[in-house]
């Protein structure tokens, strides 16, 4: 019946891929084997970010590595989906950094910038000598980031910005804030250097979700700005929300890899956890378990290769991002808990990933879209009716 099947890649998925696609997976799964793997469990026990992986990080290429030009890798969709995969099958922290400097920071300057802009950040950015935070949440606006209150106003030939934005990954170790504020002509975006007097961060802590990751809350008090901080190429809030798609797009891979690691260790675990004489691998509801993790996660991966090939295609919709970050975080989820399940008791430690996978997903559940406003997004496509506004 020719070769055995590989259980983590049952379909064969890896033949799909380039040759140029797998090299890239797997210098970036390298470096998570020997850069954090090893560290992981301290730094999520100790809620510490350790900077010298973020170094590491810009030195494989991985800062801004799907945007073109200014320093950056220029790969891929499908390239850069396969690292938020590898990424987070290490921990969700290591994908939300990537994320965030590349496609939230990155990503608008590269868009909507202007060209001193661009060659002002761009580079350094992608060195990892510059760290970016995206600041549009705020304590009353999260779904609803319309309603924000934070506001710029003209004062001369400067901008004076002043608001509040919270649970801002990278917030509190950022040298660059894009911050997102009403103006008089509508929504602009601002680059936001954070020794800028009137700027401050306070950490968030005692979390038990992204625990090595810096999660933060900028505040802006009278902030002045030159007036070439503003991004000229956008007004509205198509600017954020295109910057959410980008980063959408690479959570529906990166929550594959956390669903991988969960059900690895759960296959490998059930095979030599011993009860009753025998392997737990060996029982019915053990592998029905195992089985429909299995399911889930093939069918998230090829629908995450789909929508890369499709972005690579220059044809992806901001909807059909909606629908790869309902599914796949869902079903990791729902795979984390099952490998949960099956570790028993050693399921909760942090001896094995998958308790720190499933708190982390919980996470990722929420931001860049609540499960709940991907539900309505899809709902709106499919019915041209909006359900989730006045």
């Amino acid at each position: 019946m020719g070769a055995e099947i590989d259980p983590l890649d049952f379909l064969e998925i890896d033949r799909l891929l380039t040759e140029e696609e797998r090299e890239i997976r797997d210098a970036v799964r390298a470096f998570v084997e020997g850069e954090i793997l090893p560290g992981i469990e301290g730094w999520f026990e100790s809620a510490t970010f350790p900077r010298e992986v973020a170094k590491g990080l810009a030195d494989l290429g991985l800062l801004g590595m799907h945007l073109e030009g200014y320093g950056c890798l220029g790969a891929n969709a499908v390239s850069y989906g396969l690292a938020c995969l590898e990424l987070e099958a290490g921990d969700s922290g290591f994908r939300s950094f990537v994320s965030v400097q590349g496609s939230l920071c990155m990503f608008p300057i590269r868009r909507y910038g202007s060209d001193e802009q661009k060659e002002r950040w761009l580079p350094a950015m992608a060195r990892g000598e510059v760290i970016g935070c995206f600041g549009l949440t705020e304590p009353d606006a999260g779904s609803d980031p319309a309603s924000m209150r934070t506001h710029a106003r003209r004062d001369g030939s400067d901008w004076v910005i002043s608001g509040t934005k919270m649970w801002i990954t990278n917030g509190g170790i950022a040298d660059l804030a894009v911050v997102w504020a009403k103006t008089d002509e509508g929504v602009r975006g601002f680059l936001v250097p954070t020794d800028s007097p009137g700027f401050s961060t306070h950490d968030i802590h005692r979390k038990l979700s992204l625990r090595a990751s810096v999660t933060s809350e900028l505040v802006l008090d009278e902030v002045r700005l030159p007036g070439d901080a503003v991004l000229p190429g956008v007004v509205g809030m198509k600017g954020p929300l295109s910057c959410l798609t980008e980063a959408r797009y690479g959570i529906v891979w990166g929550a594959m890899g956390a669903a991988r690691s969960c059900f690895e260790t759960a296959l490998n675990y059930a095979k030599e956890r011993v009860q009753w004489g025998r392997p737990i691998a060996g029982f019915q509801l053990t592998q029905r378990k195992l089985a429909d993790m299995a399911v889930e996660l093939n069918k998230g991966m090829l629908l995450a290769l789909h929508l890369g090939r499709m972005k690579d295609e220059g044809r992806l919709k901001p909807q059909q991002v909606s629908m790869g970050k309902l599914n796949n975080v869902r079903v990791a989820l729902e795979i984390a808990r099952e490998a949960r399940a099956i570790l028993g008791a050693n399921g909760i430690t942090l001896e094995y990933p998958v308790i720190r996978h499933m708190n982390n997903l919980e996470s990722v559940y929420t931001y860049e879209g609540t499960n709940e406003i991907h539900t309505l997004i899809l709902g709106e496509a499919l019915t041209g009716l909006r359900a989730y506004d006045r």
